[in-house]
């Protein structure tokens, strides 16, 4: 195909939720179709369901193995790569079963290894069904551990995304009485260094980094806590005595307000809702779910697999398309290490 626009793997999730249905809209919308081409890793039949759901024809599914689409696409042309046909049983609304369960794992390891070879340029993924991908032998707590043996990572980070404000997690699924133990001037530094290295790749040259600290006040000079005295501003130095643009520990009740100002590039929180709680309130519909630390570009909605709305029409597919367009622009902006 004569284009210069990179393909990105849309990895369709868990067959039983909204994934085939966001991802109808996400790759037909002319913004995306203008600045990448997806293709769609997943199931014919579910994929034809969803079309019908949006009163589409099957006949704009297109079936390509080589990842070489002829030179004229035909307006509202959708690529898959299938990987699997699955039983209407495995199909159920609401209803993961062992085979759909493997059938994510097996979208999600081909896109990254379609990433790692180079064949296309970064991967979008659907959302899955956790406890569906354990039944079927496959003991990842989510996305981004698969992804990180796969890819043989042993360090990485989750930001969730949007124009306006982006956010990094030194924790992220852990209960809140947890956290502080988890802290270490190791993790904390290792967040920030992560950070600063995938923001200046994919995001914007020389980011300046706020680091926020875990307690109320900054800790109000240790009556609330040490941890600011003895892991965060340690790991900070470190991180700037390293050539990174890295400022704290900020108080978290008045940091996202300069952050959404625009005295920020990137906000590293100690854990999961401080800074999802502001993420969401700005982008519920359009923030992104990126992985960073990984060789390879993976971006995700930031939702899950919906199952009171799947198969209803309803969703929204923004999260979806602004996964794809993230992951095109990133691969685009994409700077050497």
């Amino acid at each position: 195909m004569h284009t210069d626009k990179p393909f990105i793997a849309v990895t369709m999730g868990d067959p039983c939720g909204i994934g085939p249905e966001i991802i109808i809209p996400a790759v037909t919308d002319a913004g995306v179709s203008a600045v990448c081409t997806p293709v769609i890793i997943g199931d014919r039949g579910a994929m034809e369901r969803a079309l019908k759901l949006h009163g589409m024809s099957s006949s704009n599914l297109e079936s390509i193995s080589d990842l070489l689409p002829p030179d004229k696409i035909a307006s509202g042309t959708i690529f898959i790569k299938e990987l699997t046909t699955l039983s209407p049983s495995d199909m159920i609304y609401a209803c993961p079963t062992k085979a759909s369960g493997d059938a994510v794992f097996k979208y999600i390891s081909e896109a990254a290894s379609l990433c790692m070879s180079g064949k296309v340029s970064a991967m979008a993924t659907a959302p899955i069904n956790k406890a569906a991908l354990n039944m079927a032998g496959h003991d990842y707590p989510g996305h981004t551990e698969l992804l990180a043996e796969l890819t043989g990572t042993d360090e990485f980070v989750m930001m969730l995304a949007g124009d306006r404000l982006k956010v990094a997690l030194v924790t992220i699924h852990v209960p809140i009485q947890n956290v502080p133990d988890l802290l270490s001037i190791e993790k904390v530094l290792s967040t920030i260094m992560i950070t600063d290295r995938s923001v200046s790749r994919f995001f914007c040259r020389k980011p300046r980094i706020a680091v926020l600290s875990l307690n109320p006040h900054a800790g109000e000079g240790g009556m609330f806590g040490d941890q600011e005295r003895v892991i965060i501003s340690p790991a900070i130095e470190e991180a700037r005595r390293r050539g990174v643009d890295a400022s704290g520990p900020h108080s978290a009740d008045t940091l996202f307000h300069f952050a959404v100002s625009g005295d920020y590039d990137a906000v590293v929180c100690m854990y999961h809702d401080q800074g999802l709680i502001p993420l969401k309130l700005l982008h519920f519909d359009d923030g992104v779910n990126i992985t960073l630390g990984l060789p390879i570009i993976r971006t995700s909605v930031d939702h899950g697999t919906a199952y009171d709305l799947a198969g209803k029409g309803i969703a929204s597919s923004q999260s979806m398309k602004m996964a794809i367009l993230t992951a095109a622009r990133m691969a685009k902006f994409t700077t050497p290490l």
